[in-house]
């Protein structure tokens, strides 16, 4: 007779505990969110605050570059705007905060 046989009619269903097929379902999902946020959400979150943090700190005379790709440095600071001077023939842009990109600071000259 063969073994596999014999397995195949012996073996009887069981019954399945909703508790166990719902962990099953539920914990994957954690498991993938939980992924996503210590290596996706919250290190892009570290970097705006650490960015947020750098333009309230920023001075007249600092380096910035805008999301545009200009860079220049600060000429005036006015609430939510900033002139910043570009170029030898000190062209001056006026940008909001928003668009700024990162904040080189100024070495001081000592």
């Amino acid at each position: 007779m063969n073994p596999f046989a014999l397995f195949l009619t012996t073996a009887t269903p069981q019954e399945v505990d909703p508790i166990t097929s719902l962990l099953t379902m539920v914990v994957p999902f954690g498991l993938m969110f939980a992924f996503l946020y210590f290596f996706m959400i919250r290190p892009q979150r570290k970097k705006d605050k650490e960015l947020r943090a750098q333009i309230n700190s920023m001075i007249v005379g600092d380096d910035v570059v805008t999301i545009g790709g200009i860079i220049g440095r600060v000429a005036n600071i006015k609430d939510d705007e900033i002139t910043i001077q570009t170029s030898v023939a000190k062209t001056l842009v006026t940008v909001r905060k928003s668009a700024i990109s990162q904040v080189l600071k100024k070495i001081s000259d000592e």
